[in-house]
């Protein structure tokens, strides 16, 4: 079985990891020669909009995924005409505009926060009369890891801050005094199975993740009930296959969803040594139609994320069920170079992993 990989970075690779012990090959497509799929895949490097490229990637391929959620939503919907492609475009597509991907858990009846769209000047007074100050300026599109926005405390900074992101179509969004941040990864297969994981408590640093903890720390039942319901409504809607992400602010007993990803998650990360099957396994189970696998947690996990510098390795390998990743990438400021796991018998074991691994590790 060969399948093909949109996009060539670390979540390819650890998903190729995933795979080769099931018997199964991979194939990826990413401008970047460099990508680190390529260590340890085919990777046919060249720009994910070349036709000729795409009939290349795709000869031989038994199905196709992604995990790069900026691929062209025409790349997909060219080679779904081809051949079997998870999860589905609109998915892909939907997720790439801010506006659409709202929408989009409104029609699933999930609350989000209070939004307008802002193309131009015509639209500033019709936003500020939606969505009360302060506010987000959002672009709709390429916006990741913090970037594409801009804080919004008065009208004149509304129009300064949409120069300053280029004049593109943008979204204006309420500032949500959350308590704390949550993110859900919910699996549906082939057959129409569906799983989940336990939700995820992540800590960000100038919107990057830097912390994911497993079991939410401070998250009950009925919250892990209500995300679960929230998420299967947007699998249900899209006919998904594979591994969503998506993120909520929790605001007392409500979940607003902020944004969702229609691939395998950086939060996620912490079922490779944490659940009895990890999400990379989990999301190649669902799109060839296999049996999913349990997502029951061994214990309680943290993730710590690696930006822009690699600590040293031998102290933090010194750690009692401590797990290094190193993407093979060269180091620049704010990239995700790697990720560390911890994992322990309890949440207070676990903390206290968790910040003997950050006496190494710094963040921007």
């Amino acid at each position: 079985m060969l399948i093909g990989i949109l996009g060539g970075g670390q979540l390819g690779r650890m998903l190729a990891l995933a795979g080769y012990p099931l018997g199964l090959r991979f194939r990826g497509l990413d401008p970047n020669a460099n990508a680190p799929l390529g260590q340890v895949a085919e990777l046919v490097v060249a720009p994910y909009d070349d036709r000729l490229a795409l009939e290349r990637f795709a000869a031989g391929l038994d199905l196709v995924t992604y995990e790069f959620e900026n691929v062209p939503g025409s790349t997909a919907e060219f080679l779904a005409a081809r051949l079997p492609v998870s999860p589905p475009p609109e998915a892909l597509i939907r997720s790439q505009d801010r506006l659409e991907e709202k929408r989009l858990f409104e029609e699933c009846g999930i609350p989000v926060p209070r939004c307008a769209p802002v193309s131009g000047p015509d639209d500033f007074a019709q936003a500020l009369g939606a969505v009360p100050l302060p506010a987000l300026l959002k672009t709709r599109r390429l916006g990741y890891d913090g970037r594409g926005q801009a804080q919004i405390h008065t009208a004149e900074e509304l129009a300064l801050a949409w120069e300053r992101l280029g004049r593109v179509p943008c979204l204006l969004e309420e500032f949500v005094p959350f308590e704390y941040e949550v993110s859900l990864l919910g699996v549906r297969s082939r057959r129409g199975e569906i799983t989940f994981y336990p939700l995820v408590e992540n800590r960000h640093v100038e919107g990057i993740l830097a912390i994911s903890r497993a079991p939410a720390p401070r998250a009950s039942t009925a919250l892990q009930t209500l995300a679960q319901q929230y998420v299967e409504a947007i699998l249900n809607r899209l006919e998904y296959v594979g591994v969503l992400a998506v993120e909520f602010f929790v605001v007392g007993d409500r979940l607003l969803a902020n944004e969702m990803a229609p691939r395998v998650h950086n939060s996620g990360h912490w079922t490779i040594e944490g659940a009895e099957t990890s999400q990379f396994e989990q999301h190649l189970r669902a799109i060839l139609g296999w049996p999913l696998g349990s997502t029951t947690p061994r214990g309680h996990s943290a993730m710590i994320n690696l930006l822009g510098v690699v600590p040293p390795i031998e102290p933090i390998l010194a750690l009692p069920n401590t797990h290094v990743h190193l993407y093979g990438k060269e180091p620049r400021p704010r990239r995700k170079l790697g990720h560390i796991t911890v994992r322990a018998d309890s949440a207070h074991e676990r903390d206290e992993l968790l910040r003997q691994v950050l006496e190494f590790v710094s963040f921007p």
